[in-house]
């Protein structure tokens, strides 16, 4: 048993906060996962992602990080001889194209600044210019805490029958709004380890029959993330291979809390708590480093324009049992991001923020 009073609480962009009742659903005793007992809690859980996913098509479980879905979205997604085009803004999305091209993909990009949003307006402008297979996409970028407009940019998609909408949910899923069948979304892809406030080690993606379709044109789609065996074992409640049995149970007690306090009402909660980290910013004399119009939910990336030492920053709140960010790469020192997603509450986010001002008034 773990010292709770060495506990050191996650306000990060991932790993986050993971409340004790989540890691105790994982000390239930271990099953057979070609069991009557795995079956059925693959089958609760697979339902209520859907529920959460707003989908009607299957929803496929893998043990992976989010990562391990670019690669398999890209090989399922997009034929050898055609073209996709990634839409990249930060660190996660260069690093999905980058996926892709590891895996023989042809590739092209529509790329603005970090810090600024993709639109709408300049994927219609690309799909104009050449077909795709695939149009790929990040909802929201933990690097530099901006969230697309998914919505407008699916419409701009939607225009051209072939071409697959294919998104990156991790920081955005269960922390904004997300409406995978009413949006045409493809492939809607996330992790454990964000705004779903699991441990790391799951990865889940809801997938549309065009994606079964486009996969079946593909002989070399790899093994462990072959999309057409994940959903034909979707349809048998269970895995191709083994999943982390223990992960799966601590996603059917989250779940159950999810869905008891509602997306409508979650989303809302995000966004209280990022209004909360814009007005500390403000109040404290700092800029916000996303584009105006496009501020994340889930994570504030607070420009250092007052060129505080975020080492110092971090370390004294670490000495008040907070670990916190001090800028993503090459915005290392120029931005601190606070993150306020997963089961964050206010009060705790109230307790983040007292200390960064303190910290802040004694600089």
């Amino acid at each position: 048993m773990t010292d709770d009073t060495q506990h050191i609480r996650l306000v990060l962009p991932g790993p986050v906060e993971v409340r004790r009742d989540i890691l105790d659903a994982q000390t239930r005793w271990m099953v057979g996962h070609r069991t009557a007992d795995f079956s059925d809690l693959f089958a609760r859980v697979e339902g209520k992602l859907r529920q959460a996913f707003l989908t009607a098509h299957p929803v496929i479980v893998s043990t992976s990080s989010g990562t391990g879905l670019w690669e398999g979205a890209s090989r399922n997604g997009i034929r050898d001889d055609r073209r996709a085009l990634h839409l990249v803004n930060g660190a996660f999305s260069e690093r999905w194209a980058r996926v892709s091209q590891a895996n023989g993909k042809q590739v092209e990009v529509v790329e603005v600044p970090w810090g600024q949003a993709i639109t709408a307006q300049q994927v219609a402008e690309a799909l104009r210019r050449g077909h795709y297979d695939a149009v790929c996409v990040v909802h929201n970028e933990t690097s530099t805490g901006v969230i697309n407009p998914i919505r407008e940019i699916a419409e701009a998609v939607r225009q051209h029958d072939e071409t697959l909408f294919m998104v990156d949910c991790v920081s955005s899923f269960l922390g904004a709004e997300l409406r995978v069948d009413d949006w045409g979304i493809d492939v809607a892809l996330t992790s454990s380890q964000k705004a779903f406030a699991l441990p790391p080690g799951l990865s889940f993606a809801a997938i549309s029959p065009r994606v079964l379709d486009r996969a079946r044109q593909i002989p070399h789609r790899g093994y462990y993330f072959d999309f057409l065996e994940l959903v034909e074992w979707v349809g048998k409640n269970n895995t191709p291979s083994t999943p982390a049995i223990s992960l799966i149970y601590a996603a059917d007690r989250q779940l159950d809390d999810v869905l008891a306090e509602g997306l409508d009402n979650r989303w809302a909660r995000h966004l209280r708590l990022r209004e909360m980290a814009h007005a500390w910013a403000a109040q404290h004399g700092f800029g916000l480093f996303a584009q105006e119009g496009y501020r994340s939910p889930t994570v504030t990336a607070v420009a250092n324009s007052r060129g505080m030492d975020t080492q110092a920053l971090a370390a004294f709140m670490l000495g008040r049992g907070f670990a916190i960010d001090t800028g993503y790469g090459p915005l290392k020192g120029q931005t601190f991001r606070i993150a306020h997603m997963g089961d964050m509450s206010e009060t705790m986010l109230q307790e983040v923020l007292d200390g960064l001002s303190i910290f802040v008034a004694g600089d």
